[in-house]
């Protein structure tokens, strides 16, 4: 496993982490989340990213790994709504609760990094929920807070002090971070991470997306398809190197540190393994790839904006 300095934290994070989103979403069982878990820890994962409103993956991380604290980074998000936690979104009551929740359903006296959750600018500008989040440093709850948040919030998030860790989309279809974000955090020294590194699988048909993701994809869809995107042209064989072009491609990307990739199977995830060992994508390949898009864009009259 290669690891990287996570910015000016001065952690060692691996390259890729653990996304649990679909362990929730999907509604896995502890053993299911169990399996995947204690296997990407095994082979040198070390960051683990969840969020409170993940339904029951906080829980299943605490019963499945929680005997592991010390093998790995917990990252979570918070700021809106949940069960168990009081107050209007964004508010400092319901940020300081929602913190409280986390740690408990984690089993864990404290959180490495907590995020606000696709944080918008005007409640960044606020600072009502980033300064609770700072109550909690200051408190021993979190050792960083940080910023899940994209295109004007991001950039705005990466140059705050008081945020040393950004989360924002980028991928093959959302490359809208990029020039913004990336490089306002990397002016700063703030750590990265990219959420949806593999574009939700926007090249899969929508009927074979599981739940939700099939609401997620679509924008993607539609981009990916705009694209006209040849992977032989890229280097590969054909449409079964799509997951494989489509991590190296973020991966190829300096900036970000590391990589979040959820997935509810071992198989998949010694897949994702797999394709890490295979390093960034050609320079070549990951320039026409920032070609496509921008073609793309321009031929659809309007910016494509991160998503959030």
């Amino acid at each position: 496993m290669e690891y990287t300095t996570f910015g000016r934290t001065g952690l060692e994070v691996s390259r890729l982490a653990f996304g649990a989103g679909p362990i929730g979403y999907l509604g896995s069982s502890p053993e299911q989340a169990g399996r995947v878990l204690n296997l990407l820890l095994d082979r040198g994962v070390n960051l683990i990213d969840t969020a409170a409103s993940y339904l029951g993956s906080e829980d299943l991380i605490g019963r499945a790994v929680g005997h592991r604290r010390n093998d790995y980074l917990l990252m979570s998000k918070c700021g809106r709504r949940v069960e168990g936690a009081e107050g209007a979104d964004w508010s400092a009551r319901l940020v300081a609760e929602t913190v409280d929740r986390s740690l408990r359903r984690l089993g864990t006296d404290h959180l490495d990094v907590m995020l606000l959750h696709s944080c918008s600018l005007e409640v960044l500008r606020q600072g009502e929920a980033l300064g609770a989040l700072v109550r909690a440093r200051e408190a021993g709850k979190i050792r960083f807070a940080g910023c899940s948040a994209d295109n004007e919030a991001a950039v705005c998030a990466a140059g705050l002090k008081d945020v040393d860790v950004l989360m924002c989309s980028v991928n093959l279809c959302d490359q809208a971070n990029l020039d913004g974000a990336l490089a306002a955090a990397a002016a700063a020294g703030t750590a990265v991470v990219a959420k949806r590194s593999v574009a939700n699988a926007a090249w899969k048909p929508l009927e074979a997306q599981q739940g939700l993701y099939r609401d997620y994809v679509k924008t993607y869809a539609e981009r990916f398809r705009a694209m006209a995107l040849d992977p032989r042209e890229l280097g590969f064989p054909g449409p079964g190197a799509w997951p494989e072009i489509a991590l190296r491609f973020t991966l190829a990307e300096p900036r970000v540190h590391t990589l979040s990739v959820g997935t509810t199977s071992p198989a998949n995830a010694e897949a994702n393994l797999a394709l890490l060992a295979a390093g960034p994508l050609a320079p070549a390949a990951a320039a026409a790839i920032r070609r496509a898009f921008q073609v793309a864009q321009a031929a659809a009259g309007a910016p494509w904006p991160g998503l959030t």
